[in-house]
């Protein structure tokens, strides 16, 4: 979430998540599949309702 709220926009795309990647590898080094990840928590939050997927690899926080 932290990363979607540092894109100061209620609307993102993935790839601009993924600008993330750098600094969640340093945060995270044993993790080898960060973007699996970030599409994972994506998913968690779309299930919590704190987002909503408009379209493919678009999103909308809620």
């Amino acid at each position: 979430m932290n990363c979607v709220e540092k894109l100061e926009s209620k609307e993102f795309t993935l790839d601009e998540i993924y600008v993330s990647e750098n600094f969640l590898s340093k945060k995270h080094p044993g993790n080898k599949h960060i973007k699996d990840k970030i599409r994972q928590q994506l998913q968690v939050l779309r299930d919590k309702e704190y987002l909503e997927f408009t379209k493919r690899g678009r999103y909308r926080l809620t």
